[in-house]
């Protein structure tokens, strides 16, 4: 484990976050590719490769003992001229906020909820975390099926005329081998298992969270290995945005505990981040805990040394933030912590396109439960 990462911990077939409909062998096989050529290697791939990655995550993150906190692509919210922080984390969160975003009906929760009508925290789980939409993670390199799945949630979400959050989660050396090691073999299976993703897309809005810690945790690769996995970053932005030009892709920041603004900027201008062809801004807080207006100032300080086009923006994982990062550094489900503001599009606050939950609350980084389970006791916690 890198002990700054926001290290993302993936476990079982079908635990963690938001199901992306499972596996089933008996689905179509993938369609038509986005014609985008593969991105430039600068030397040879390695011939292992790494294991097979599960379909759904749970991820935490330690803080940085580094911390500094300071086009025309349809918006999916309005992005106000007001540079105003948010108030403080305020109390338990409705749905009323998360207007327009899409709530996938199968998750390790509703399905809690569905199967424990008695138990005493039931209605507290379900309103203030059930309630909520979370993003849905595509985390096992499955290249035969993950155009089915993409397509079965983004029509979903069209049906609905709601926005799905989809989470790109396949790049290899994921997490440096450490708990949530896998993804594709090599950069060249992730770029023809990425043109299957995109396949699924469709034509409506959908915002893609793209392969959290990829950018931020990449100092384990070297020069030449950093450089081929940041050329794909950017393909892969370009190929979704072209197969779907009302898709939001946004890259990795980190998060406001880990690298100086201006560092994971130059981080994510190599990846592609600052490209209108390939990106809409930047994520953070993914998994983590620290505070909506830290990570406000974060974002715009690394918005403003990205540079690119006046309306990249940034979303903001808000799922178990509401009390703030806890002081001693503690990021496997620390005691303390509250879920955070509702997901929402419309955050009222210049530059920051969304409030997103990512990681569903509930679901242990590993120590109130197994990594990636619902685990109740820690949900209720979170939520009461």
């Amino acid at each position: 484990m890198v002990a700054a990462a926001s290290v993302v911990v993936a476990v079982g077939t079908v635990t963690g976050m938001l199901t992306a409909l499972g596996d089933d062998e008996g689905r179509a096989a993938d369609e038509a590719r986005p014609g985008t050529t593969a991105s430039p290697r600068t030397h040879s791939e390695p011939g292992t490769p790494s294991p097979a990655a599960p379909t759904t995550p749970s991820h935490s993150a330690p803080p940085s003992p580094t911390a500094t906190a300071t086009a025309t692509r349809k918006s999916p919210g309005p992005r106000p001229g007001k540079t105003s922080e948010p108030p403080p984390e305020s109390g338990p969160p409705t749905t009323a906020a998360a207007t327009r975003l899409y709530r996938h009906p199968d998750s390790q929760v509703l399905d809690w909820t569905r199967t424990h009508p008695d138990d005493p925290r039931r209605d507290v789980i379900a309103s203030r975390i059930a309630g909520n939409p979370a993003a849905v993670w595509f985390a096992d390199h499955s290249p035969a099926t993950v155009t089915a799945r993409v397509r079965a949630v983004t029509s979903a979400g069209a049906a609905q005329s709601r926005v799905p959050v989809l989470v790109p989660y396949a790049i290899p050396d994921r997490d440096c081998g450490g708990h949530s090691e896998g993804g594709a073999p090599d950069l060249d299976a992730y770029d023809a298992w990425i043109d299957r993703f995109a396949a699924g897309l469709g034509s409506g809005e959908v915002i893609v969270v793209l392969e959290p810690d990829s950018v931020a945790q990449s100092a384990c690769l070297s020069a030449g290995e950093r450089a081929d996995r940041f050329a794909s970053l950017a393909r892969a932005g370009r190929v979704m945005k072209d197969a779907d030009p009302a898709a939001r892709v946004y890259y990795d920041a980190g998060h406001s505990g880990w690298h100086a603004p201006a560092e994971q900027a130059g981080l994510l201008r190599q990846a592609g981040a600052a490209s209108a062809d390939s990106s809409d801004g930047v994520f953070s807080n993914v998994s983590n805990f620290h505070t909506t207006a830290d990570e406000v100032a974060y974002d715009r300080a690394v918005l403003d040394a990205l540079g690119g086009p006046e309306n990249l923006g940034a979303v903001i994982d808000t799922s178990r933030n509401g009390n703030g990062a806890p002081p001693d550094g503690e990021w496997c489900d620390p005691a303390g912590r509250r879920i955070g503001r509702s997901p929402t599009l419309n955050t009222g606050m210049g530059r920051i396109d969304a409030y997103l939950w990512v990681k569903l609350p509930g679901e242990s980084d590993g120590c109130k439960g197994e990594p990636g389970t619902f685990t109740p006791s820690y949900a209720y916690d979170l939520a009461r």
